[in-house]
């Protein structure tokens, strides 16, 4: 590969480095573009265009690869905890055993929120979307550790990176709670990361709520697969609102905003959205496998391909047969989680699917479990922004701690009006 690529502009040449990362990618660096020649590039939706650089997580779409600090999420998935994992990706290196106890003592003990914000979810309505809470409930915490709000202050970073990972699990319990008239259910300081949050979610003071280790194992699976996914909508927005040197939970809640939009992190609500309407129709999957290959139905199928893969998504595959688990082990009689098995079928054999690359991916397999697992699909995003949570934290804390940070601020082409003037009401036509 060159050291630099040639750009010709009103008949000069202009020599543009070429950067390269570890894993042979390239990139034009079009810093100086506009200081020496007037123009920028245009690039709707930034699909050609690295914002950052990024030690964090390396994906390859064409490849299938996804890793977290070069290890494959295949290896993870088999052998780490999502503590773990999280704590690889905030601080760039697997923790020793006395790191991990530690990390993982403080977010037990870090799990309570305050008291006086469990007045605040008195004030919405039973209806509120828990995505609309958790977006202002983490945004609120900042008030409550004032501390927090210079986002230069390095000697509170760690303590509040372990808050924020240890509270919103408290957090999304609660807005679950809230929307099904529950009582709050306090964590337990002997139960694991995600054997606290199941029982915060599905345990009631009436009667003992048996814990499922299967279920638990599964649950980290999920937020593991889930925990980073390099440049994407709500990353790219913490990383941007952080730029402004914006404190971490208000970075965080905005990226929380960002996925809550169906075509990021709702599309696994969406799945199963798609199933009961299959399923209203009659659960007919001939039908509406028809209309999805159909250009003019207008119908598309939910939780198949990827934006990004353009093979089979690394993280389906690992988490099909966690589902395949998940429906043996709770044996549930569910006729939309048949009809799902019959897509999966028909996108596995189907010709028209292999051709055009349409897996089922990472939503399609996350919507059946968390349904077999009794969350309701409101609750789907916020289980995405839970584990989403330690890759953007990650992206945070690299971003506010390198030297060449500069606030985000994109360039536009302007498309409106040339020079025009005041006109007086009076008249106006």
């Amino acid at each position: 590969m060159a050291n630099e690529a040639k750009l010709q502009v009103d008949g000069k040449d202009l020599a543009l480095p070429i950067f390269s990362g570890t894993e042979n990618e390239h990139a034009i660096d079009i810093a100086n573009l506009r200081a020496q020649t007037g123009l920028v590039t245009l690039d709707p939706a930034f699909m050609n265009t690295a914002s950052t650089t990024s030690a964090i997580t390396f994906l390859d779409g064409e490849k299938g690869i996804l890793r977290y600090r070069g290890i494959p999420i295949e290896e993870l998935a088999e052998h780490s905890s999502f503590v773990e994992t999280s704590y690889l990706l905030i601080y760039g290196h697997l923790p020793t055993r006395d790191e991990l106890k530690t990390f993982s003592t403080l977010l037990t003990r870090h799990s309570l929120i305050h008291e006086d914000m469990k007045r605040f979810f008195d004030g919405y309505p039973g209806t509120a979307h828990p995505m609309a809470i958790l977006s202002a409930m983490v945004c609120s915490l900042s008030s409550f550790y004032p501390e927090s709000i210079d986002a230069m202050n390095v000697a509170e970073r760690d303590i509040t990176i372990t808050r924020l990972l240890s509270k919103v699990r408290t957090i999304a319990a609660y807005a679950y709670k809230k929307s099904v008239g529950q009582p709050f259910v306090y964590p337990q300081n002997h139960l694991s990361y995600c054997a606290n949050f199941l029982n915060m979610m599905f345990s009631v003071p009436a009667e003992p709520y048996e814990m499922n280790e299967e279920l638990v194992k599964v649950m980290n699976l999920l937020l593991i697969l889930h925990a980073d996914h390099e440049q994407n909508c709500s990353t790219s927005t913490v990383r941007l609102v952080g730029s402004a040197q914006t404190n971490l939970f208000a970075s965080i809640a905005a990226g929380i905003c960002g996925l809550w939009g169906p075509l990021h992190g709702g599309a696994n609500q969406e799945v199963v959205e798609m199933l009961a309407m299959i399923h209203k129709d009659g659960g007919d999957v001939a039908k509406f496998v028809g209309l999805a290959k159909d250009k003019k139905s207008g119908f598309r199928l939910m939780g198949f391909g990827h934006r990004v893969y353009k093979n089979f998504d690394p993280r389906a595959k690992i988490i099909k047969g966690a589902a395949d688990r998940v429906l043996k082990i709770l044996n549930i009689d569910d006729p939309m989680l048949e009809i799902a098995k019959k897509l999966e079928e028909v996108a596995l054999r189907d010709e028209y699917f292999i051709e055009r690359k349409l897996y089922p991916n990472v939503d399609f397999y996350s919507g059946i479990i968390y349904r077999a697992m009794g969350f309701p699909s409101s609750m789907f995003t916020v289980l995405f922004a839970l584990g989403r949570l330690p890759g953007w934290i990650a992206h945070w804390k690299e971003m506010i701690e390198s030297p060449t940070t500069k606030i985000g601020r994109p360039r536009q082409i302007y498309t409106g009006p040339t020079l025009n003037h005041y006109v007086a009401l009076d008249q106006r036509k």
